[in-house]
């Protein structure tokens, strides 16, 4: 049995050797990406582990399928960036990491809201000038605040109870109740009822077709004066634009955002100057006192990569064995 595995970084490395040594399966690690460059690198390979913001697009699926693979192990959640058409066409196993840390990301996400909350980026700055004065920077306190969830996956159960810890009341929505938040009587009927009654919202729910931009112009309108907005999920549930607008207006109190709409090619990415940044709508977001802009970085803790890469090794591994596997995505 032989792996490829795309896109390795110097920190996963140790755990995917690890996992190589005990398993007795060669594993090859590459640093590039899977794209039409990188394609042909998986020949005479039985299986390939993936990990990218970066399309899987019909072109390189098509030409992995040519090369004899169609059993493909993402090392993360998401696969919105993966071309249905193309893996239904080439009849590829898909599989990936559901649950590698709910915490890390849920703990994240919570950490910005507080920082958010009790002003410590202005005081931050205030103090780096060497002002120590109080005023007007007075804080707010969660305990005395509603959080909205959006969708309660995983995640967004793990943030629940987080915010809960906190004394906040919390209310949900998703499409999908869960029995447990359902017996509490967290959920509410519809998003708009969500916007209307949250202090906070808290998103947390995967990019699809359908909440594309959810967060828009009609949508604050929606939302009471002065709310605040946290986004660890992704950057497409957000219109960037809608939010600058909002944030202008006040509407906005302010927001973290540890995923951008264009953030592709720009995270994880070292520019070497703050004017350097090729997108001026993310420059004017991270120039505010009220906005923390975070580099997709919430689920980046030691546990959650090691569980990743894997998790994700495991489940290439069932799949070329068995042609199943327990986190198999259906397309």
């Amino acid at each position: 049995m032989k792996i490829i595995a795309y896109g390795i970084r110097d920190d996963e490395r140790p755990y995917l050797e690890q996992w190589s040594q005990a398993q007795g399966i060669d594993v090859k690690a590459v640093s590039e990406l899977l794209d039409e460059t990188t394609v042909d690198l998986a020949k005479g390979y039985d299986g390939a582990v993936v990990y990218q913001q970066k399309p899987y697009t019909a072109a390189v699926l098509d030409q992995l399928a040519a090369n004899g693979i169609t059993n493909l192990s993402l090392r993360n959640v998401g696969v919105d960036n993966v071309d249905a058409a193309a893996v239904k066409r080439n009849g590829f196993k898909v599989t990936n990491v559901p649950a590698y840390s709910p915490a890390a990301i849920a703990e994240f996400t919570v950490t910005e809201l507080m920082r958010l909350l009790r002003r410590t980026p202005t005081f931050d700055r205030k103090q780096a000038q060497g002002d120590l004065r109080w005023a007007p920077d007075i804080a707010d306190e969660l305990n005395s605040m509603t959080v909205g969830i959006v969708a309660t996956g995983r995640i967004g159960r793990a943030a629940l109870k987080i915010y809960q810890g906190f004394g906040a009341k919390v209310i949900a929505y998703d499409v999908f109740h869960n029995p447990e938040l359902e017996k509490q009587g967290l959920y509410v009927d519809t998003l708009d009822e969500l916007y209307a009654q949250a202090d906070v919202i808290s998103l947390h729910a995967p990019a699809t077709k359908d909440n594309h931009n959810m967060l828009n112009d009609a949508a604050f309108a929606k939302m009471k004066d002065g709310v605040w907005i946290v986004n660890p999920a992704r950057g497409a549930l957000v219109d960037t634009d809608a939010l600058i607008r909002a944030l202008d207006s006040g509407k906005v109190a302010g927001a973290a955002l540890d995923v951008y709409e264009n953030e592709v090619g720009i995270f994880n990415t070292d520019f070497g100057s703050f004017d350097a940044i090729p997108d001026e709508r993310l420059k004017n977001l991270m120039r505010r006192d009220n906005v923390l802009v975070s580099p997709h970085i919430a689920f980046y803790t030691k546990t959650a990569v090691k569980n990743m890469v894997q998790y994700a090794l495991n489940n290439n591994k069932q799949l070329i064995e068995t042609g199943r596997a327990d986190n198999e995505v259906q397309f």
